[in-house]
């Protein structure tokens, strides 16, 4: 994936003017953000006004799912206090879509926090993954 497919929140961006109707603004190149704009094409499974959720493009389960707040975070380690609903919300949506999805017997949701755990994509974002037997550990 290219430097340019990826988010990055600038360092001077003020996170406490974030807001779910905001602008992306100076994240034009976040790959995420360009999904929620509807300028890339997607699996939409789940939409509200706070929260997408589309199928992973490379599955790991039968069962693969993103699910995303549509407000831009980069990642677990930059949540602030304001944020608690909109990640609340994105895990209520992934309970919903495992029964949905018939998998509320065993899912996992997995979450992965900056460039050593595997975050590739750097929009917060949560797999929603069953379907199959989940081995432990999982990495």
């Amino acid at each position: 994936m290219l430097q340019k497919d990826f988010c990055y929140m600038k360092k001077d961006l003020n996170l406490k003017a974030r807001s779910n109707s905001e602008e992306v603004g100076d994240l034009t190149d976040c790959l995420f953000c360009k999904i929620i704009k509807k300028e890339l094409p997607s699996d939409i499974v789940y939409e509200d006004d706070d929260v997408l959720a589309f199928r992973d493009i490379k599955p790991q389960a039968p069962v693969h799912v993103l699910i995303i707040p549509k407000r831009h975070i980069e990642s677990l380690a930059d949540l602030t206090e304001q944020d608690k609903d909109a990640m609340g919300h994105v895990m209520f949506v992934a309970s919903r879509l495992a029964r949905d999805f018939g998998i509320s017997k065993g899912y996992r949701v997995v979450a992965n926090c900056g460039k050593d755990a595997g975050q590739s994509v750097f929009h917060i974002h949560m797999h929603l993954l069953g379907g199959r037997s989940l081995g432990w550990p999982p990495g």
